[in-house]
């Protein structure tokens, strides 16, 4: 074990610790993760990847990336370049070890003669309704097929048969021969092997028969030499098949130990559902900003370092509950303080004019980029004539504890000067379209040489130097804490997740900001430029989190 690992015990660590203390597998520790390749991964894998590199990065061991890709209908090589992606972004690496599934067919499919040979398996010739039929439910025992005894010769031969093609999808299917009584309903014969024509991403149209994932899943994980198998609470019933086919193969037996799923607050994370959204164009695409993907985060802004630190503040438990999504919110934002820089950008322009400054006078006024981080440094931000500012950051008629600028009123603008609005210009349609200030010289900097204080700073741009910009905020896919306690979970939908605005401006430094650059602007919050649809023509942000932190005011009452 790396002594120099200072990660948090949990009961899964402490099961690998005891076993590494006694000597078990060589007191090596062997874990994978074994994704399928039938969508895109979201932030509940992050959970698992993060637990079983970690786990064998704590333990000296290693982690493999094994592709479960035992059905061709769903999977594509995209899935498999994404997830890939996904992982190294986190920060993981399993080197040499990238395995799939398909690299095993031919075993299984002899470990399935095996079985047969033994008495352990037989075709069927019931089709999917029958087997579900026959499969019996929770409070009744299964029934028997007609077929569970066929003899071995027979058996042989028409798994032969199978895999030569010589039956129709669906007409025929390999099961296990367990107990059809047992009370646990993967116990009553699970299928082993169903005929499907269908095109494999890897072995192309070799085979027409395919193993099921629960047949392929715990042969793989021995055929690597797996010590410890780490999977979510859901594939806890599945555990005693599991272990009745290494016992009847009599071959390595890895250790599968479970652990809570991920939930979160206002989030679905069931992939099957998250492609529904995709299919019905719901979202713009698995990539889409509002999604808990990890290309959606990723696009939206969300850092991996600020995914594996709330990783490891969730920890690893064997119940499951819904954690809030602010706690997310919060540790991005605690990642995102220390490394984005500070930027003004206006989203809803309104129109300034100074009038006792210079007509043609621009300067260069000095502007700290990240508190937080002296080595980030300082700027230089050009202040002219005229500018913008927010338009809610003006009241005509403001209430007693409106601080910001209202006529008559002194504010003080960002690394700039004190104005103080003097007249206020509106359209035939009575709407404020301009406003005319004075400045005082003698505030350069924020301060005034008299001392006198001022309640409201506001953020600015400067006109003729501002960079239009589209700005997407983004807010949480779902209305409801939790969107799955309704039958139709996509009623829960949050119908404004997405506002557009197309008349942004923003200070010249970001017009060369890169797909993927985050920056912290001032009073707004944290925005990221677009990775997609951002280009040289048109700079598009997303707002990845604002910087209202309500877990992190929470955790501070907690303390007090």
């Amino acid at each position: 074990m790396n002594e120099n690992e200072n990660i948090t015990s949990d009961f899964i660590r402490d099961i690998i610790s005891e076993d590494v203390k006694k000597g078990k597998n060589e007191s090596r520790v062997h874990t994978r993760f074994p994704p399928e390749p039938n969508g895109y991964l979201h932030i509940g894998h992050a959970k698992s990847i993060c637990l079983n590199f970690g786990v064998a990065k704590q333990f000296d061991g290693k982690c493999n990336l094994r592709f479960d890709d035992t059905n061709p209908s769903r999977e594509e090589v995209e899935y498999v370049d994404s997830i890939k992606e996904d992982i190294k972004w986190l920060g993981w690496d399993w080197e040499d070890r990238l395995f799939f599934a398909s690299d095993y067919f031919e075993t299984l499919f002899e470990y399935a003669i095996k079985l047969i040979k033994n008495g352990k398996a037989y075709v069927d010739d019931l089709n999917a309704e029958q087997i579900r039929e026959y499969r019996g439910t929770l409070t009744e025992p299964g029934k028997e097929s007609p077929c569970r005894n066929r003899s071995v010769e027979e058996n042989l031969d028409l798994f032969q048969k199978m895999r030569a093609g010589e039956f129709d999808d669906g007409t025929k299917v390999l099961r296990a021969k367990v107990n059809m009584a047992s009370p646990n309903l993967n116990m009553r014969d699970p299928v082993l092997y169903r005929i499907l024509r269908a095109t494999h991403h890897r072995t192309g149209d070799k085979w027409c028969i395919y193993p099921m994932y629960d047949w392929a899943h715990g042969q793989s994980d021995s055929l690597e030499g797996i010590t410890h198998s780490l999977c979510d609470i859901s594939f806890e019933d599945h555990r005693p098949l599991y272990d009745w086919f290494i016992d009847q193969l009599g071959i390595h037996h890895p250790q599968q130990i479970e652990f809570a799923r991920l939930n979160i607050s206002f989030t679905v994370l069931s992939k099957r559902k998250l492609r529904l959204l995709v299919e019905q164009n719901l979202v713009t695409g698995w990539d889409d900003p509002r999604m808990p993907t990890l290309s959606g985060l990723r696009r939206r802004g969300y850092t991996p370092e600020s995914i594996t630190n709330f990783c490891d503040k969730i920890g690893v438990a064997k119940r499951e509950s819904i954690v809030d999504v602010a706690l997310l919110e919060h540790c991005l934002r605690e990642d995102l303080n220390l490394r984005a820089k500070r930027v003004m950008a206006v989203l809803d322009p309104l129109k300034v004019v100074i009038d006792n400054y210079p007509e043609n006078q621009t300067e260069e006024l000095e502007a700290v980029n990240n508190p937080e981080n002296e080595s980030d440094g300082t700027r230089m931000v050009p202040f002219s004539r005229e500018i913008y500012i927010e338009r809610d950051d003006f009241m005509e008629d403001p209430p007693k504890k409106f601080f910001r600028l209202a006529p008559g009123r002194e504010i003080r603008l960002k690394h700039a000067y004190f104005i103080t609005c003097n007249e206020v210009i509106k359209n035939e349609n009575g709407e404020i379209i301009e406003l005319h200030c004075t400045y005082d010289p003698a505030s350069k900097g924020g301060a005034s040489p008299d001392g006198r204080k001022v309640k409201g700073t506001l953020h600015w741009v400067s006109v003729k130097h501002a960079v239009d910009a589209e700005i997407r905020l983004y807010d949480r896919l779902f209305v409801k804490e939790n969107p799955l306690e309704d039958e139709d979970f996509i009623a829960n939908l949050d119908q404004d997740s997405l506002e557009i605005l197309n008349s942004c401006k923003l200070e010249p430094s970001l017009a060369e900001a890169k797909p993927g650059e985050l920056f912290q602007f001032m009073r707004q919050g944290y925005f990221g430029v677009d990775s997609k649809d951002s280009g040289p023509e048109k700079i598009i942000f997303n707002r990845t989190v604002g910087l209202r932190d309500s877990w992190g005011k929470m955790q501070k009452k907690v303390k007090k």
